[in-house]
């Protein structure tokens, strides 16, 4: 008797567990098949908006990773392009020992971009927090994402769910570890990008208002 419950309740876990999956990879192809034409890989095709969102990617010895880096450099060549006008950096400031804004902004600097043209977004603790500060903190209306191809779907679909037009620019140069790992499990971020959507998540952080069509809040601190 006991052994035929036990058979019962794995064949209900290995059910559960089949549809779990199969609603993560339907969402998931749903998410990719409604974004993946707003995503461009060629500068000249890029459209021209006011803003560039660049999320952070982690950093070693106050040095921006490859990802990050990529994601720089692109946001960077947007900028010198004549593509957008400003740079929105996002990323996590939340302890005193790991400070991606402080890379971010200071690698920008360094790569000839005026700091009048940067602002700071210091709680973009996640994708989901990224954008929905872009939109209420910075009053974000249309912009060009900038990050890996893996993660772009999510960001656009987030971010035209939460009322910004959104484009996708792949920061995507040479290869990078762990990649596939990071891929394949996007599909399960974007099934939990769906929940937030649709439970109205609201970021740990908000705080005041700083308008991107007012001056940057960039300093050198």
């Amino acid at each position: 008797m006991k052994s035929l419950k036990i058979k019962s309740i794995i064949k209900w876990l290995f059910l559960a567990a089949v549809v779990g999956f199969a609603v993560v990879f339907i969402t998931s192809y749903s998410i990719k098949f409604k974004t993946e034409n707003y995503i461009y890989s060629d500068i000249k095709n890029v459209p021209k908006t006011k803003v560039a969102i660049i999320f952070g990617a982690g950093i070693r010895n106050n040095k921006p990773s490859k990802y990050l880096k990529d994601r720089l450099d692109a946001g960077i060549s947007l900028l010198k392009n004549n593509k957008v006008d400003k740079l929105l950096l996002s990323g996590d400031n939340g302890r005193d020992e790991y400070d991606e804004l402080t890379v971010m902004k200071l690698y920008c600097y360094e790569n000839g971009v005026d700091t009048t043209k940067i602002y700071i977004d210091y709680a973009g603790f996640d994708s989901y927090s990224t954008m929905y500060r872009a939109k209420q903190i910075f009053k974000v209306d249309t912009a060009i994402l900038v990050t890996q191809k893996y993660h772009l779907n999510r960001c656009i679909y987030i971010g035209n769910k939460l009322g910004i037009k959104c484009y996708g620019y792949n920061a995507n140069t040479g290869i990078y570890k762990g990649y596939k790992y990071y891929a394949f499990r996007e599909n399960f971020s974007l099934t939990k990008s769906t929940l937030d959507i649709l439970r109205h998540r609201k970021p740990k952080y908000l705080g005041n208002a700083v308008d991107i069509n007012g001056p940057s809040n960039y300093t050198k601190e």
